[in-house]
């Protein structure tokens, strides 16, 4: 059987923590941030840990060998 591939796309945006669980990057942290809330900047800025059902989709389909 072959090996399965990693999606590209999925490479450059989830990381596995060392428990397992996936990492993400926040939206909306790119461009147009004068017109957006302080309140809503500083609530999307950093990573985050994804929920858990989100989370067993990506391992499943996107991070095989991960």
């Amino acid at each position: 059987m072959p090996k399965m591939k990693t999606k590209s796309s999925a490479k450059g945006r989830f990381t596995l923590t060392a428990t397992g669980k996936v990492k993400f990057n926040s939206a909306y942290r790119r461009h147009r941030l004068l017109t957006k809330s302080k309140a809503a900047k500083e609530r999307n800025q950093g990573t985050k840990i994804m929920c858990d059902a989100d989370a067993r989709k990506v391992k499943r389909y996107m991070l095989p060998n991960g």
